[in-house]
């Protein structure tokens, strides 16, 4: 948007190795900033998902930008405008940048449901088709720092026809026109800035040709749409995200939709992308399971966290691309280890040894074990405090990695593989 505070100061760019930098002049004030490569931190509704604000402020290095979703918010519209103050004030958050997505990345939405004027969301309630008055109007409502502009992103299916594909360009090219026009004209929407969305599938022309036009619009970044995990194998995602960076200018970020594991990540920031959503923990926390992949690549002792050994080859027996569908995103992982397992009821180790999390400091792997098979709701808390913790952690490592230039290694290391020795 014109005179937007927004400004990604990028420290370092190596081709096929990432951008390195600071995104600046976030939130009302202009004064916080965000670490790239970096994640958002997930919430439902504002709140991290089993975490009370006391307990979420006891991590360290939580990223500055809060995300939530209109999947979540769309049926509260009537109570936001009444309250008038806006969605940040109505949660009781603070001192954080607040980023509105459309749909929430770690709930499958229902296809089917778009029109030439309309897309759908899913709340606790079921349906909810906006029109673009409706989406803005939210908007207006929340009062967010910045929102991804309202996009047709039903193409992630595979076999997805090229008509089909296209005419989604085409729409949520249009909806971001007339977002852009209902928003210059909004005095509540001064000074908040908009996501402009790259969609095509798994086609390359149509996404060169999304990100070319998309570019050409006023807007502050990029939302990378329809690359989810299940919806196409990484080698394809990586050609596309490449050739679509190409086109979009270098000082704007790029938000990568529903891809949150691991070794997804790592690809992804190599093909230029800048932020991802933080869900990955949550989803690994409703499945039992705690993240135990090794990021450290320093040859201090003392800062170790988890040496590849027995855990990581118990978890390495577990799917780790899988099938491409889209309930893969709900399969474990070859990062984690399923806690509910008869193994862990009488390991009395950490979850990860040299981890400075509360869980980690405070309890074992048997007390977890206990918590998961009796369903006490202390397990859930436990868990995602270490997920979490462990998770910001790891992109705290890749930015270092960029700095250092061991990208390579840190590859070698969260994907199980150790180095040779001659």
């Amino acid at each position: 948007m014109a005179g937007c505070r927004m400004k990604l100061e990028l420290s370092r760019v190596a081709l096929g190795k990432g951008r390195l930098g600071v995104l600046k002049g976030l939130g009302k004030t202009g004064q916080l900033s965000l670490e790239v490569p970096g994640c958002l931190l997930h919430t439902h509704l504002g709140t991290v998902p089993h975490l009370t604000q006391d307990t979420l402020s006891t991590l360290s290095t939580l990223p500055s930008v809060t995300q939530i979703t209109l999947s979540n918010i769309a049926e509260h519209q009537e109570v936001l405008e009444e309250f008038k103050d806006g969605f940040r004030k109505f949660a009781g958050l603070h001192d954080t940048v607040l980023y509105c997505a459309l749909h929430d990345p770690a709930t499958p939405c229902p296809t089917g449901h778009t029109t030439n004027k309309t897309v759908s969301v899913w709340g606790s309630g079921g349906r909810i088709e906006l029109t673009v008055a409706k989406f803005m109007a939210l908007q207006k409502a929340v009062k967010p720092d910045w929102y991804q502009s309202m996009a047709d992103g039903e193409t992630w299916q595979i076999n997805t026809s090229h008509k089909r594909v296209r005419k989604s360009v085409d729409r949520s090219l249009a909806h971001l026109d007339e977002c852009l026009l209902v928003h210059q004209k909004s005095q509540e929407l001064e000074g908040v800035e908009v996501f402009g969305v790259v969609e095509g599938g798994d086609i390359l022309e149509e996404r060169v040709r999304s990100a070319k036009e998309t570019a050409k619009r006023p807007v502050s970044g990029f939302c990378l749409d329809g690359l989810q995990t299940g919806s196409m194998d990484q080698a394809l995602r990586t050609q596309l995200i490449s050739a679509v960076t190409k086109e979009l200018p270098e000082d704007k970020p790029r938000l990568l939709q529903g891809v949150g594991r691991p070794d997804e990540v790592l690809a992804s920031v190599e093909a230029g992308v800048d932020l991802f959503e933080g869900f990955f923990p949550f989803q690994v926390t409703e499945r039992g399971c705690a993240l135990i992949f090794n990021f450290n690549i320093s040859s201090n002792p003392e800062l170790a966290v988890l040496e590849p050994g027995e855990d990581q080859e118990t978890a390495g027996d577990s799917q780790h691309n899988g099938d491409l569908n889209p309930d893969d995103q709900t399969q474990m992982t070859s990062f984690e280890i399923n806690l509910k397992d008869k193994r862990y009821q009488g390991d009395f180790r950490p979850l990860v040894e040299g981890c400075g999390c509360y869980c980690c400091r405070n309890h074992q792997r048997a007390y977890l074990h206990h918590l998961l098979v009796t369903n006490e709701l202390l397990a859930g808390v436990l868990l995602m405090i270490h997920n979490t913790a462990h998770y910001h952690a790891f992109f705290s490592a890749l930015r270092d990695a960029l700095a250092e230039d061991t990208l390579d290694l840190l590859k070698r290391r969260v994907l199980g593989q150790t180095e040779r020795k001659d």
